[in-house]
């Protein structure tokens, strides 16, 4: 691929910046979701959305949409069911229990839990500087988690949205390294609309037989509801993961990644002001360790490919 980091720009910035206050917006957005859509029905009309804008943008661009091979196909589906249907049922079931800030500060692990599993499975160095924000992305997500009190949502006792949301970064973990290989070979916008394809097909599929996706169930949804649904699909998982992408050919994986640590800051943020959320003292200490790790890490050498960083929401 060409070197294209001299074209990089004021506006490049503040896309990046922007592509970051709408991850942040996906909690938020979610978050509203639920108790008014089933999360598979949501999952799955998120991504149908997120799919026919990531065709459009193809089409407009005049990209084709390379053929993988078989091998490759049964990769990519690997991705979207670990990727795409298992992260957003984590996020959406998970979304039910837990408030959006606390679900942002959790999701911060991804960085660190990506580092990790591709030292585990990939045999990949990990450099002092990356280390030392693991452990602090670590100790900041502990924080988080272990600070419930009784006024979180179902109570002190209820761990089963904490659970959830961290099976999103697990999911996205492995999504990150099974995917190594193929956006070598592909390239990463491919490999992630291949991957959004997949994941979509297995949603609407679950969905359908699990009888969330029927005539009634879209009929009960308002304007609030699609509206979310639009944010999520066009805004959060195509016109985003565009915008990072441009800033990844334009900047490198590892200055990108730097305005990561905006996705959890502008989620809490949002969630004050549009949900009302409260930080508690614990959660906010843990979100600025996880914070720093992520800028510690990103900041570290690192010679990862470029989509192994790509989406935090």
């Amino acid at each position: 691929m060409p070197d294209h980091r001299h074209f990089a720009t004021p506006r490049l910035y503040l896309q990046l910046i922007l592509v970051m206050i709408i991850w942040g917006g996906t909690f938020i957005a979610g978050r509203q979701l639920a108790g008014h859509a089933p999360p598979l029905l949501a999952a799955a009309l998120r991504f149908a959305v997120a799919s026919l804008c990531l065709l459009g943008f193809l089409a407009l661009s005049r990209t084709p949409l390379t053929r993988p091979t078989p091998r490759q196909a049964l990769r990519l589906l690997l991705l979207g069911l670990c990727g795409i249907f298992g992260y957003n049922l984590c996020f959406f079931y998970g979304l039910q229990h837990v408030s959006a800030s606390r679900a942002s500060l959790i999701v911060a692990l991804n960085p660190a839990a990506i580092a990790l599993a591709s030292r585990l499975f990939l045999g990949e160095r990990l450099p002092a500087g990356k280390l030392a924000g693991v452990a602090l992305s670590l100790a900041g997500a502990a924080l988080v988690i272990l600070g419930r009190d009784a006024s979180a949502l179902g109570g002190a006792k209820d761990w089963s949205g904490d659970l959830l949301i961290l099976g999103c970064v697990a999911s996205w973990a492995a999504y990150s390294v099974a995917s190594r290989g193929l956006s070598q070979t592909l390239g990463p916008l491919q490999t992630v609309t291949w991957s959004i394809l997949f994941g979509t097909l297995m949603l609407l599929a679950a969905a359908a037989l699990s009888g969330d996706l029927s005539r009634q169930a879209l009929d009960a949804l308002g304007g609030a509801q699609w509206s979310g649904l639009l944010y999520l699909g066009a805004l959060g998982s195509a016109l985003a993961y565009i915008w990072y992408y441009d800033g990844i050919r334009a900047l490198g994986p590892t200055r990108t990644g730097v305005f990561i640590a905006l996705n959890p800051l502008s989620a809490v943020l949002l969630g004050a002001l549009l949900l009302g959320e409260k930080l508690t003292p614990q959660m906010g200490l843990g979100g600025a360790l996880a914070i720093a790790g992520i800028l510690l890490s990103n900041l570290a050498r690192d010679k990862a490919p470029a989509a192994a960083a790509i989406r935090q929401s």
